[in-house]
Parts: structure tokens; C-alpha cells; sequence
């Protein structure tokens, strides 16, 4: 009885095995049969790297990357990145596009971030212009200024609008890199990215009234241009009443003719009656 139980199992086994290999066989042949995938080098960062970083060869390397996926503005070889300065923030084993890479003349750290035709300027603020130290690299605020409007009759008024809207922010004091977990920063002086003209009014408000940076989401680029408000309106002040216009001059009118006077006398009493003159 034991016997036949062991020749049983023993039975079972072997068809068990047979299946088995059967099964891994044609898994095999599958893979023998099927086309190879084709793979090529790229460049990608060795490290997480600030912008403004001149790449060196120790801070890159290649791995491969499928041939028939198209990386556009992607480099096979690192010497082609060495001495460019980055113009955005990089991960490990993210690749390096020429997109984020500043010419080679351009140089390294923040003037390599400017790009052609824009201006870096730099202004005080506290943590109330900052927006409690919120007003980070990479963020995205409009300013305010508020100061004297001169008024009719040798009077003023202070008034507050908005100069800029969707201004970048390349560094606050000298970071030029966000903090990895979000955390304000304490600075005392804000670098924004301004077109020439904007520069210029940038300075002026600075100079001669109070700036307000106002921070807005990132992907928020809708240009809003509200409108400036006075001390006056938004503090209840009645507006100056309007001035009466007057009449403008014109011929004088001719004096009205005199009526006729005529005397009646009735016996001994006399009466002295007018009429119109036509």
C-alpha cells in the first residue's frame, strides 16, 4: 500500500516537473524570439544643483535611455555641458537640456540667471514688504507703492497702486534657492526680475515711497491692473465738491424804454398816470 502511495506521488512529481519546465521553456523562447530594445547615452545630473552652478565633469554623468524615445535639447556627452552655468535648480539623475543651461560666455551664479533684454534689481524690504520672509527665490509677486499725489490748489493726497504684476523673484538676500521644506526666510533685501522700464519704476517707488510686495500663485499669471486707491476714498473723506460753473459772458442787455406819463386834471384835482412805451 505504502508502495503504490510512493509511486503515486512519485508519478506526480515528474508530471509536475515536466509542466513546469515546459512552462519556463516557452517563457525562454518567447524572450529569444522578441526584438531588443535599442538604448543610447544621456547626460543627467550626478546631484541635486542650485541655479547658477557651473557644471563640472564630477557633477554629471550618463546612463542610457531608450534610442527610440526622443529627448529634445538632451546631450550625450558631458564634455558639451561642462562650463555651462544652469538658469534653474536640478535633481539627481535629472537630465540636463539645453534649455536649462546658460551660454558659455554668460559666466556662473545669479548673472547667468538674467535672461537677454531683463534686469536683476534689488530693493529693502522688512517682513512685512516680504510678506513675513514667504517672498522666496522662485516666487511670484506684484509691488505696490504707496506715497503723495499732488492735489489742486497747492494740495496732496497719498495714494497706493500696483506698478508690477507677475514679477519673478531671483533672490532673497543671497539665496537664489528656495528652502527644500518651504520655510520663510528672514531677509533685508529682495532681487526681482524686471524688463528695463520696470526697473526704472521699481527705483523711483523705492526711493520716494513705501513698497508693498503682494504674493500671488505661480501658475497665477493673469494680468488684473486694479485700479489706485486714495487715502480720501477709502477712509470715508466727502470728495471736494464740484465748482459752479458760470455763465459765460455775453452783450449787455439794452435798458428797457420809459412809459409815458401823462396829467389829467379833473377841476381842482390833478392825477399823474403812466403807460407802457412800446
Amino acid at each position: 500500500m505504502n508502495r503504490n502511495r510512493l509511486l503515486i506521488g512519485l508519478a506526480v512529481a515528474i508530471v509536475l516537473g515536466f509542466l513546469a519546465s515546459n512552462f519556463v521553456y516557452r517563457q525562454f523562447k518567447r524572450v529569444e524570439t522578441g526584438k531588443p530594445v535599442e538604448l543610447r547615452q544621456i547626460v543627467v545630473a550626478a546631484a541635486r544643483m542650485p541655479l547658477g552652478t557651473r557644471l563640472q565633469p564630477q557633477q554629471l554623468r550618463t546612463i542610457s535611455w531608450p534610442a527610440n524615445q526622443e529627448l529634445p535639447g538632451g546631450f550625450s556627452r558631458i564634455e558639451d555641458c561642462v562650463n555651462r552655468a544652469l538658469i534653474t535648480f536640478v535633481v539627481e539623475n535629472e537630465p540636463i537640456l539645453e534649455a536649462k543651461l546658460a551660454p558659455k560666455e554668460a559666466g556662473a551664479g545669479l548673472p547667468a540667471t538674467i535672461p537677454e533684454g531683463m534686469r536683476a534689481l534689488s530693493v529693502a524690504v522688512n517682513d512685512v514688504v516680504a510678506v513675513a520672509g514667504f517672498v522666496t527665490p522662485g516666487t511670484i509677486v506684484d509691488v505696490l507703492v504707496t506715497g503723495s499725489q499732488a492735489g489742486g490748489a497747492g494740495g496732496s493726497s497719498t495714494i497706493t497702486r500696483t506698478i508690477l504684476e507677475n514679477v519673478r523673484v531671483l533672490a532673497a538676500g543671497q539665496k537664489v534657492e528656495q528652502d527644500k521644506e518651504g520655510k520663510p526666510q528672514t531677509v533685508a533685501v529682495i532681487t526681482l526680475l524686471v524688463a528695463p522700464e520696470d526697473a526704472n519704476r521699481l527705483a523711483m517707488a523705492a526711493t520716494e515711497g513705501r513698497i508693498q510686495l503682494a504674493l500671488r500663485n505661480t501658475i497665477d499669471t493673469k494680468k488684473v491692473d486694479p485700479p489706485p486707491v486714495l487715502q480720501a476714498s477709502l477712509f470715508g473723506g466727502a470728495s471736494a465738491p464740484a465748482p459752479k460753473r458760470r455763465a459765460a459772458p455775453g452783450k449787455p442787455s439794452a435798458p428797457a424804454p420809459l412809459p409815458f406819463t401823462v396829467e389829467v386834471i379833473f377841476g381842482n384835482k390833478r392825477e399823474t398816470k403812466s403807460f407802457p412805451n412800446p
